[in-house]
């Protein structure tokens, strides 16, 4: 997925992008009782885990608690006491150790989104399940030339990884550069969305929205509500953007500030994109790099209709002049003058090598009475069936086509992808990404180098509802 240029912006806004008649700052629910939702306290970062001596080792107690939420005091999950969770910043080559304590009522694991590490037995391994009451403790070793980026961390239990992520289950996880960034200083942003009820409470979800893959009412950065925050001019900040909502496709825009993107996901942009804005599918990160001028600006969540099911579909809740996701002001004196940032080394290109195999991966369409089919190459998630063996060493290519009306974006765990072919154009660049979306009605195709790690994994719809509905595979790699 690139960076969407003005070009594409204008063609998108000519699809019929949804509108409301609500304003454009905050996405509020619509509750009759109090305590209502604050905007624009301070933002706050998340607690922070550094790794040291090239290891880090944490506790993460996934527990239900009350916890601020646009404000006020939420009755949700969290990991150690918040939303989002701890940040983990670790270096290529570190050992990464994780006790997660499970002290909710219902079964739960851990899967560090993006990360290429082994997925078996205590590493990154999806089929684990971490029953109430009990720890599990995880090992992972971070590859000593592991691509530097945000990636993140959220549960991957099978038929709850939606409703505990939307309880507030996730947190951010930073690779560091081997050459540290000239920044004045870095924010973590963690977009997440949840709906409460009438006493602050997660509100459970219909049974059309997790078909439709839910939408929370709120959209938060950080757990905040319109957060602000301040900068002076010329300063240069890095921003980890990670977009942990359940559903929700954000097309992420910054007004009268410059920017440079950094990369999406663990690639590098396609320098030739004149970027004006990143669309985020759940699942991606953007990182960015934004030359503060003097003035207000917001960031804005704007709409992106990924549904073709007609009214009630999802994305209607975004107003089209946008969300407000946070506000930032740059006044006083200037910041010293920060040299020019370099570009990254180019990963491998898979398109010079040769392809082992090729396979098609089809996305379910509509069902019996215009009911959505969950499933990948019609069949819905079981664990104890293999659906593609790949081998180790290899470089594969697949076709990833999506007959249903809504857009699905495609997660590999373990491996990322390389995108060859999206919207029947060929890419300039190199892209790499971890989740690459899949239109309505289009395919998209990718390459694969299946190195390093072998067991078994998954691949699934990054809508987690769908996940949890069957739209997921196992792969094993041997």
């Amino acid at each position: 997925m690139s960076p969407i240029s003005r070009r594409t912006a204008l063609l998108l806004g000519g699809l019929g992008l949804a509108a409301t008649a609500t304003g454009a700052t905050g996405i509020l629910m619509t509750l009759s009782a109090r305590p209502s939702p604050t905007t624009g306290d301070a933002l706050t970062q998340p607690p922070l885990f550094q790794s040291s001596a090239g290891r880090l080792d944490v506790r993460l107690e996934a527990t239900q608690a009350t916890v601020p939420l646009a404000g006020r005091p939420a009755s949700c999950f969290s990991y150690n006491g918040a939303v989002p969770g701890p940040t983990l910043r670790v270096r290529p080559g570190d050992s990464l150790a994780i006790s997660l304590v499970n002290k909710l009522r219902e079964p739960t694991n851990l899967h560090l989104h993006g990360l290429h590490v082994s997925p078996q037995g205590n590493g990154d391994n999806a089929f684990i399940s971490v029953e109430p009451g009990s720890t599990f403790r995880y090992e992972h070793r971070i590859p000593e030339d592991h691509p530097p980026g945000v990636y993140w961390y959220h549960p991957h239990h099978h038929g709850n990884a939606a409703d505990q992520l939307f309880a507030g289950l996730f947190g951010a996880i930073i690779v560091e550069d081997p050459v540290p960034l000239e920044v004045s200083r870095e924010r973590v942003l963690v977009v997440s969305d949840t709906t409460l009820d009438a006493s602050w409470n997660i509100r459970p979800p219909s049974a059309v929205e997790r078909m439709a893959g839910r939408e929370g009412r709120l959209l938060l950065v950080n757990g905040q509500l319109n957060p602000g925050f301040d900068a002076r001019p010329g300063e240069r900040e890095r921003w980890r953007v990670i977009n942990a909502c359940v559903s929700r496709y954000i097309r992420l825009s910054l007004e009268g500030q410059p920017w440079q993107l950094l990369g999406i996901d663990s690639g590098a942009p396609d320098p030739a994109d004149d970027a004006t804005e990143v669309l985020l599918a759940p699942g991606n990160r953007a990182d960015l790099a934004v030359t503060a001028v003097p003035g207000e600006s917001i960031l804005l969540a704007r709409p992106y209709e990924r549904s073709r099911m007609g009214p009630g579909s999802p994305d209607g809740s975004i107003p089209a002049a946008g969300t407000t996701l946070a506000t930032l002001r740059v006044a006083g004196v200037a910041g010293p003058a920060l040299k020019p940032l370099g570009g990254r080394p180019e990963p491998a290109d898979l398109r010079s090598l040769p392809v082992d195999a090729r396979r098609h991966l089809a996305f379910g369409g509509g069902g019996m009475m215009g009911m959505m089919d969950f499933t990948i190459n019609g069949r819905r998630f079981d664990a104890t069936r293999t659906d593609t063996t790949a081998a180790a060493g290899s470089v594969e290519e697949w076709t990833l086509s999506n007959a249903s009306p809504m857009d699905h974006p495609f997660h590999l765990h373990v491996w990322p992808m390389q995108l060859v072919e999206e919207g029947g154009l060929v890419p300039d660049a190199v892209l790499y990404r971890e989740v690459v979306n899949v239109p309505a009605g289009g395919q998209v195709r990718v390459r694969v180098a299946f190195t390093d790690f072998t067991g078994k994994s998954v691949y699934h719809c990054h809508i987690l509802d769908h996940e949890d509905l069957g739209m997921m595979g196992v792969i094993d790699v041997s």
